[in-house]
């Protein structure tokens, strides 16, 4: 499926910020920085994971790599940022692979949309296909076993509709 998904999202990923919520192993979030990807941000809840997120990190010297040690909805919800840091911007990729038990990725997709850059591309694993509503699109769709993926991109803006630089 990894491979499908970057073959989705082009091999060159250079520049781009990417967020990867319910980081688990960091296999997606390292494989976007190894693509070129300028910000890779790692969510991951769970204490163990986190510090082989930070080890695997330094053993690859990958830089470019933050990881965050917390609730994915409650970085979204405080807009990413830690006390005295600045602000995190939006994401142009975001993998979102919760553990399916949680059924997490409605509530998610709900809170992604003020974290996105214009016509950003979310990849979705889950345990039944996601029916996409407005503002999103839904651009490829799989299946391997019982796991279900999907790319959606995020057409909604934050401008109440007005379009351009006003």
């Amino acid at each position: 499926m990894r491979e499908t998904l970057f073959n989705w999202l082009g091999q060159d990923l250079d520049g781009l910020a990417c967020l990867d919520l319910f980081a688990g192993s960091g296999a997606l979030g390292f494989e976007a920085a190894s693509r070129g990807a300028a910000r890779v941000v790692m969510v991951e809840n769970d204490r163990a994971a986190a510090a082989a997120l930070e080890r695997n990190r330094a053993a690859l010297g990958a830089t470019e790599c933050e990881i965050v040690r917390g609730d994915a909805a409650a970085y979204l919800a405080r807009g990413g940022e830690r006390r005295g840091a600045p602000p995190a911007g939006r994401f142009d990729v975001v993998f979102l692979d919760p553990p399916f038990r949680q059924n997490a990725v409605p509530a998610i997709l709900g809170r992604l949309g003020p974290r996105l850059a214009p016509r950003a591309r979310v990849y979705v694993e889950s345990a039944a296909p996601v029916e996409p509503v407005p503002p999103w699109i839904e651009l490829k769709r799989g299946s391997a076993g019982q796991v279900s993926y999907q790319l959606l991109q995020w057409s909604g803006d934050d401008q109440g509709g007005v379009p351009g630089n006003v």
